[in-house]
């Protein structure tokens, strides 16, 4: 499509934009085009009136993405100002979908309502529904009541927890739909022991993990199924960081990627890495874990556009 045949747009529409600069990892190529909608409306009419033929690709803040070198052939919406408002309202907590989920973990926590998991967890609240993200043994699905969502043909809708079929850093939700709010139910806590609580998280986050460095979290999925609850019984042996571990890859390098010293299921972009180097690293993690325990290990990290050069085989 050329420029003149897109809807009218209130918001931002920029054609061959770099995506690199929009994720934690600082890779990728070019999108054909970025959607940034003023606000609701604008989104919905936008959605409603693109030719159902253009591929449409929601992203957040880019912190569990790798943007292929060859970019992507899809507009990209990714949602700002208009959709980041957090409101309390007794005992449930409604954020736009470009919340940070650290905002919403301290607005609630401000509250007395207990969302402290999200306060550790790189990304907004749009992503923590989508993957449903979980930490210390909480999860998204955990304290979940509904969210809002637009279609692919423009309209609102409402999804309740079974439409989504929530999952271990998964869930359901139709092609080209972008979900723009979700509420939550949270436990009632106090509110200086929620803070204090986040205040020890942050601490033992930057103590085990390269907070400093250019990562997207975790890496790979626990191959037990579950997140690390944090607590001194906690289990290592199918926690994905063991396994690499034990196959020898804490460390390994492709090019300018790196598993990081620090925290072996954390992959960093240490030196100009390519999104090429992070995913064939990626992959080589993958074999080795294989070839040592017969485990194969599943991307938390989703990677999407078109390689640049020969594809990256998997493992």
């Amino acid at each position: 499509m050329t420029d003149e045949n897109f809807p009218p747009v209130r918001g931002k529409l920029t054609p061959q934009r770099p995506l690199n600069d929009l994720t934690w990892l600082r890779v990728g190529g070019l999108a054909d085009y970025l959607f940034q909608p003023a606000d609701l409306d604008d989104l919905r009419d936008f959605l409603r009136d693109l030719p159902q033929t253009v591929a449409v690709f929601p992203m957040g803040v880019g912190s569990n993405l790798i943007v292929r070198d060859g970019g992507l052939r899809a507009v990209v919406i990714r949602l700002g100002r208009g959709f980041n408002g957090i409101d309390v309202d007794g005992d449930q907590v409604t954020a736009g979908a470009a919340a940070l989920d650290a905002h919403v973990a301290r607005k609630a926590a401000d509250a007395g309502l207990d969302l402290t998991f999200l306060r550790t967890i790189p990304g907004s609240i749009g992503g923590a529904v989508r993957m449903n993200a979980g930490c210390y043994g909480s999860y998204t699905a955990d304290h979940f009541v509904s969210a809002k969502a637009v279609t692919r043909s423009g309209e609102l809708i409402t999804l309740a927890a079974d439409d989504l079929n929530f999952r271990y850093r998964q869930s359901d939700l139709a092609d080209g739909a972008v979900i723009v709010s979700a509420t939550f139910a949270p436990p009632k806590g106090d509110p200086e022991t929620l803070h204090a609580r986040m205040e020890d998280q942050l601490r033992k986050r930057d103590e085990t993990q390269p907070t400093k460095d250019r990562s997207a979290g975790s890496t790979f999925r626990n191959p037990a199924g579950f997140s690390s609850t944090g607590k001194a019984d906690d289990v290592h042996d199918l926690k994905a960081w063991k396994v690499i571990d034990d196959a020898g890859m804490r460390g390994a390098r492709v090019g300018g990627a790196q598993m990081s010293p620090k925290h072996s299921n954390f992959m960093i972009n240490a030196d100009q890495a390519t999104a090429e180097d992070l995913e064939r690293l990626g992959e080589e993690v993958r074999k080795k874990v294989y070839a040592t325990s017969g485990i194969r290990l599943e991307w938390e990290i989703m990677r999407i556009g078109e390689f640049l050069g020969d594809p990256v085989p998997e493992a």
